[in-house]
Order: structure tokens, then C-alpha cells, then sequence
């Protein structure tokens, strides 16, 4: 029996270096322009960066806010009154705030840039030229705070553009005001700050951004089906005036979103119209806005004759938590901490487990919260995506760490659009060239459309200008789609043994299946196919079987969930001990000093008891006995 051996020397494992480059280059650097007598110049100092107003200005200040849909907009406004400001929402932005976005903007920016600058400026100059007010009693009287942006693109630099926009259209130390979307609650805090983003503040923030998420689903979902032309728009202006005394008096808004329910509830409609439905994704802004910086895309789609699926702002703050959460747990596993955007660095030992933890719960709630507003508003069975599937899908195809623009959700959504039947057409907006945005429509998406046949899938730019080129590449997809609609819900009718007559038929018998607020389950990409069959279900199936059905099904979740339960006890068992082990590690180090501290407060309250001495008093006396 042989043996062999190895006459190849031992590989040598160098120890790693534990360096920090950026320190040593900006050391080297800082040496070399000692040696060669270069000092550092200050070029450029922005007078109006950082500019804000203190608390002694705010019963005079009133601020500007502006962005998102007319709804939101009207909703912040009124509950940022009632938080204690004077708030002012401006109109959408339309062709003239364009024009002067362009006049008073850099060149090369994109749609969002010169629509929202614009605006602000447009305001501006009506309140000089048209109500006489002096520059120096706008710049006095008037504040703009929106929101950081978050793109590594031509928009992320938008406040800079606000800047200088102002200037140039002569109101130098304007202020524009903004707070960053990972700021959280520490920005612009303090005693002579006017603007203080404090919990009240954001309560009320998200309280008008979920009342507007409801309304504005619940009035796409009725208007294309309304039999008096208006009717919904109708509703819809009551039901906000009602919300937003609600904000701004400070009373229930789950009980306005209620009465809105009974006013959005007697719009008569007729569902059996055959409508494709058309989910818009895209860039935040182009897909959001109401007005010309989308082409008045919503109604367009609807004046064409399909139903309007939109992104809700609820959908983007779950993608920021998701966002974080992703590099959380990418950052966790690595063996320092890094101080970037999204780093560990200060959080302490327990720092990426606290901070998941937080932000499983910032989910939930906001789902919780969300849902009881849909109740309250009729808004049913509408279902906030799953992130995680969202980023699961796309993942093959688009690297989940790739920002700007939505990143990979508008490839994951797609995709579920596609799979899961959720729409008929997938359409995409963003500026024109929109930098991550339209990179990931016109070069990933081809690839997704080749996968997955019969996807409709239609990518569109604006600019401001070409409506009649947008128009016409939309309605050649809509073609396709009406087609589809067409197709989907003939098959459900031959499937289920009805026809037109019939089912309009079985409908009038039971009026709560024609209801406005009414949602049929999920069947198919159009809710007309999603009608059919469950019409054809309550036709063929009686009322007792129904019921045991229901029973089945709630008996199968209830054994899943305990099914999930059982297979997780193995995980949770091995977790529970772990955090026992840290528990443990972290009684032994913190157990002294706060069995101290204790012993110190009880000392001083005897004290205090036993002789009626003050706190102060008691803790010293209680120190010297110590």
C-alpha cells in the first residue's frame, strides 16, 4: 500500500489588511498639497441652500405643497392646517408651468424638473404680476416644502433646480424646504425651527396620503362604469370636502371616509360593459400626476374605453421600507459596519436585528392602517403588493439592487400582471429619457414580453409636447387589448353556459351584484370576466353549499396557518435560544450598573418619603449614604 506525499511547500495565508483607503487617499492627498503649496479655494457658496423659518414667523408663513394627485395635494393641505399651519396646495402642473420650467431651468432636465418648478414659479409670478405683491412679501410670506428625492438621476437634483429657477425669475432667498425620505424624524427639529417634522407631523401626513390612496382607487374602479356621465366625479368632490374638514378639524377620518362610502355607493353602474383593464407603472412622478406632465393620461385611458388600474402612494412608502430592509440584511453579514445611506455604522451590537425588526412592524402597521381605510371608504379586496414577491420575480431579470426610477418593480410587476392576471395591458410612463426608468422599459421589458406570450406591454415617454405621437402609440396597444378583453370574456360566458342577456338577467334580480362599491372575486384581467363568473358561481351552486364551502376553505387556512406553524417551531426554538443566549450575555453586562441605579432611586425615594424632602434633595442625600 502506497503512500503519497506531497513535496509542494505549505501555502502561506497573508493576515487581511484592516485598512480604511478612504482615510489613507485623503491623507496622501492632503500631504501632496502641503508639499506642492496648493490650498484649497471655496468656488461657489449657495446663499439659499439650508434656508428655513423659525418658530416667531410661522402665524405669518404659509406653506406650498404640491406633487402628487389633486387628491393628496387637497388632503395634505387640510391636515397640515390642523397640525397648526397655514398651508396653501397649488394646482397641478400644467403646459404654462412647463413653459416657464424651460424658461427658467437648466437645459437637458427632465419632465418632472420643469413641470414642478415651474409650478412653484408660475405661482410666484401671478402673486408679483397679477396681486401686486412685492418679491421681498412672497419671499417673506411664503414657503415650498416637498419631499427628497431619491433618484440617481437629472431629478435627484431637482431642489437645486428650485434654486436656481428662483433666482433667475427674481426671487433670490426663497425658501424651498424638503425632508429626506431616510431622514426620518430628526430633521428639521428644534426650538427655532418653524417646520418640525415630529410624530404629529407625519401622523397627519400619512393619515391625507391613505385617505387619498382610498378615494382615488375607489373613483377608478366606478367611473368607468357609470351610467350618468359625471356622476363619479360628483361623488368624488363631495367625499373630499368631507375628508378634508375631517383633517383639518382634526375628527375622525375613518368616520368621513365612511360617509363617503354612502355617497360613492349610489353611483349607478353597469359592469357588464366589456373594459380591459390597464395597470400604468412607470416613474413616480409621470405615473401619478393628473395632468399635461402625463398627457392627462387617466382620462385618457377611460375616454378610451378602458378601466384605469394606478400605483398608490401606499405602494411606494412600502417599496422605501422594503428598500431598507433589503440592505439591512445585506449589510448584516458584513464583517464591519459601513456608514453609508443605509449603514449600520452607530447602531450598536443589536442595531440590524432592532432596525428589521422595526421595520416589520413599520409594514404591518401601515397594511393594517391602509386596510381599515379601505373598509371605511368601500375601497374592497383591493390587495397591496407583496414586496418580496414583487422583487422575487424580477430578480432573474433585474438586480434587486439596482435603483432609480421604481427599479425592479416595474419588471416584478409585470411579470404578476402577466402570471396572475391582474391586468389585460401593462402600460409605462416616464419622462423622456428618463435614465433608469427607461432603461429598464425599453431594454429589460423586451426580454419579459418574449417570455411570457401575449403580454401587452406598452412603453411611453413624455415631453411635454407630441401628445398626438403618445395618443396614437397608446390607442394602437389598446386595440390589442380591447381584443383581449373581448376574447377573455366570451370564453367566461361559453364556459359557464350564459350569454349577455342572461347574466344582465341574473343581475337585475340581485341588485347587490350591480352596486358601485361591489367587487367580484378575482377570476380574470378584466372585471367583466370577474363578474361572469361569479355570477355563473351563484347560479350553479346553492346557497348550503355555498356556506360549507366557506366553512371548507376557512378550515383549510386555519390547518395551513398551524401547518406553518408546526415547521416553524424547529426555527423559533433554535431563535428563542439564541435570544436567550443574548439576553443572557446582555443582563451579565448591563445587570451591575442598573441593579445600581436602582438601588440608588429607591434609596432617594425612602429618603424623600421618610423626611418629605424634594426629588433633588432626596438623590443627594441618597448619594452621600450610598
Amino acid at each position: 500500500m502506497t503512500q503519497s506525499v506531497s513535496f509542494d511547500p505549505p501555502k502561506k495565508r497573508l493576515p487581511l489588511a484592516d485598512l480604511d483607503l478612504d482615510a489613507e487617499l485623503a491623507r496622501f492627498e492632503s500631504e501632496e498639497r502641503a508639499r506642492l503649496g496648493l490650498e484649497d479655494r471655496e468656488r461657489w457658496v449657495e446663499d439659499m441652500a439650508n434656508l428655513s423659518f423659525k418658530k416667531s414667523e410661522r402665524g405669518k408663513v404659509t406653506l406650498l405643497v404640491g406633487g402628487l394627485t389633486m387628491a393628496h395635494d387637497f388632503f395634505v393641505e387640510g391636515a397640515l392646517k390642523h397640525v397648526g399651519y397655514s398651508v396653501l396646495a397649488l394646482d397641478a402642473p400644467d403646459n404654462e408651468a412647463l413653459r416657464y420650467g424651460k424658461e427658467f431651468g437648466n437645459r437637458g432636465q427632465c419632465n418632472p424638473t420643469y413641470f414642478t418648478v415651474g409650478n412653484l414659479v408660475k405661482f410666484l409670478v401671478h402673486l408679483r404680476d397679477d396681486k401686486g405683491m412685492s418679491a421681498r412679501e412672497i419671499i417673506d410670506r411664503y414657503v415650498f416644502v416637498t419631499a427628497g428625492a431619491c433618484g440617481p438621476c437629472r431629478f435627484g437634483m431637482y431642489v437645486t433646480e428650485y434654486r436656481k429657477a428662483l433666482r433667475d425669475a427674481g426671487f433670490e432667498g426663497f425658501r424651498v424646504m424638503l425632508f429626506q425620505q431616510q431622514g426620518g424624524l430628526s430633521q428639521a427639529t428644534g426650538e427655532e425651527s418653524g417646520l418640525e417634522l415630529n410624530p404629529k407631523f407625519f401622523l397627519a401626513l400619512i393619515k391625507a396620503l391613505l385617505a387619498g390612496d382610498v378615494l382615488n382607487a375607489v373613483g377608478y374602479r366606478i367611473r368607468p362604469y357609470e351610467l350618468e356621465a359625471g356622476a363619479t366625479d360628483r361623488a368624488l368632490e363631495q367625499s373630499k370636502r368631507i375628508c378634508y374638514d375631517a383633517l383639518s378639524n382634526g375628527t375622525s377620518i375613518l368616520r368621513a371616509l365612511y360617509r363617503s362610502r354612502q355617497i360613492l355607493g349610489q353611483v349607478a353602474v353597469d359592469r357588464t360593459r366589456v373594459k380591459p383593464r390597464v395597470a400604468i407603472i412607470g416613474e413616480f412622478w409621470a405615473m401619478t400626476t393628473e395632468g399635461d406632465g402625463n398627457y392627462q393620461l387617466q382620462r385618457f385611458l377611460e375616454g378610451e374605453g378602458a378601466e384605469v388600474d394606478i400605483q398608490l402612494v401606499t405602494a411606494w412608502l412600502l417599496y422605501n421600507i422594503w428598500e431598507v430592509t433589503w440592505d439591512t440584511e445585506n449589510r448584516a453579514e458584513l464583517r464591519a459596519e459601513d456608514g453609508g445611506r443605509f449603514g449600520l455604522s452607530g447602531l450598536g451590537e443589536y442595531g440590524a436585528a432592532k432596525r428589521k425588526v422595526s421595520l416589520w412592524a413599520a409594514d404591518k402597521a401601515l397594511r393594517l392602517v391602509f386596510h381599515t381605510y379601505a373598509w371605511c371608504g368601500g375601497l374592497h379586496d383591493y390587495h397591496l403588493p407583496n414586496m418580496n414577491e414583487v422583487a422575487d420575480a424580477a430578480m432573474p431579470h433585474y438586480n434587486n439592487d439596482l435603483r432609480g426610477g421604481e427599479g425592479h418593480m416595474e419588471v416584478g410587476k409585470l411579470i404578476l400582471n402577466v402570471v396572475k392576471q391582474k391586468a389585460t395591458m401593462t402600460l409605462s410612463v416616464k419622462p423622456f429619457g428618463c435614465m433608469p426608468s427607461g432603461s429598464v422599459s425599453d431594454g429589460v421589458q423586451s426580454l419579459i414580453t418574449e417570455r411570457y406570450p401575449g403580454t401587452i406591454y406598452c412603453a411611453v415617454e413624455t415631453s411635454g409636447d407630441g401628445a398626438v405621437n403618445f395618443y396614437s402609440r397608446v390607442q394602437m396597444y389598446l386595440f390589442k387589448a380591447r381584443q383581449a378583453a373581448e376574447a377573455e370574456v366570451a370564453a367566461a360566458l361559453a364556459a359557464n353556459g350564459l350569454d349577455g342577456d342572461g347574466l344582465r338577467a341574473f343581475l337585475a334580480a340581485r341588485p347587490r351584484l350591480s352596486a358601485a362599491l361591489h367587487r367580484s372575486p378575482h377570476a380574470g384581467a378584466c372585471t367583466a370576466t370577474d363578474l361572469v363568473h361569479e355570477a355563473a358561481y351563484l347560479k350553479s351552486t346553492p346557497l348550503w353549499r355555498r356556506a360549507a364551502r366557506r366553512l371548507d376553505a376557512g378550515a383549510r387556512g386555519v390547518a395551513k396557518g398551524l401547518g406553518r406553524g408546526v415547521s416553524a417551531l424547529p426555527k423559533a426554538a433554535s431563535l428563542s435560544v439564541r435570544a436567550v443566549a443574548e439576553l443572557g450575555e446582555i443582563a451579565r453586562d448591563n445587570g451591575p450598573a442598573a441593579l445600581d441605579e436602582t438601588m440608588a432611586k429607591a434609596k432617594a425615594r425612602l429618603i424623600e418619603v421618610a423626611f418629605g424632602l424634594k426629588s433633588d434633595s432626596g438623590s443627594s442625600i441618597a448619594a452621600a449614604a450610598g
